[in-house]
């Protein structure tokens, strides 16, 4: 069997409302898998808000996030507070993060206070970040950046899996390297004598090919966060105004 046909086969990746569901269950072992799946999607834009939002250095985000995980996400089983009726799992998982790091700021000039040696700023850092309290845009920017990156991952695998690489390769130079890098799309006749195809008309249908290919994944990926197929157009479109607002 084709790589192509073995990927369409694939069974779908479980959804964000799912795992969300699993990660809520009493059941260690269920909860440890869901869980782990669940904060590979997310950790990456936790991580980029904390640094970009919050200017936080690499080594406050990194014990920042090891904290939140082991204290409210595991320790207070976090997720089963989740409600889909209430609103989108990010949001919830970020508000969530932002009262987690109030209070460790809350706690930190307390403890200073209470040797009486707190430093200058240490009031300053507490008002900061309660003042930065209020969901941004950079949360979202950071998980739209993340769900088109496990798109375009995922686009490359099954173009390699599937023998059809250079459709890959036309994307990726004619639409993604300008996208993400700033440089010129490479000509299409560059193209042609790369993979000896015989007129750019060729080329071009490759080209379009490759775009409903990304299209479909980006569809796919999507849905898992938005849990149901009648959400997915919501997902996009909030993918679209996000990224539009980042000037990407």
């Amino acid at each position: 069997m084709s790589g192509h046909r073995q990927s369409e086969l694939a069974p779908f990746a479980p959804t964000q409302w799912s795992l969300v569901h699993r990660a809520g269950q009493t059941d260690a072992e269920a909860r440890k898998v869901s869980l782990g799946l669940l904060l590979q999607r997310y950790l990456p834009a936790l991580r980029a808000y904390l640094r970009a939002q919050k200017r936080f250095d690499h080594e406050q985000v990194e014990d920042l996030l090891q904290g939140f995980v082991a204290e409210k996400v595991v320790e207070h089983n976090l997720i089963a507070q989740a409600d889909r009726q209430r609103g989108k799992f990010r949001s919830f998982l970020m508000v969530a993060l932002n009262r987690y790091v109030i209070d460790q700021a809350r706690r930190a000039g307390a403890g200073t206070r209470s040797t009486e040696c707190a430093p200058v700023g240490a009031d300053a850092r507490e008002e900061r970040v309660s003042r930065e309290a209020q969901p941004s845009n950079q949360f979202d920017i950071a998980w739209a950046q993340e769900l088109v990156a496990q798109a375009l991952a995922r686009m490359r695998r099954e173009c390699e899996t599937s023998g059809q690489i250079e459709v890959w390769v036309i994307f990726e130079c004619r639409v993604v390297k300008p996208a993400f890098d700033g440089i010129e799309p490479m000509p299409y006749e560059l193209l042609i004598e790369r993979f000896g195809l015989q007129s750019p008309i060729l080329a071009f249908n490759l080209l379009t090919t490759a775009k409903r290919k990304f299209a479909r994944i980006l569809r796919s990926v999507a849905g898992e966060y938005a849990g149901d197929s009648q959400r997915i157009d919501q997902e996009i479109d909030d993918l679209r105004s996000i990224l539009s607002i980042a000037g990407a």
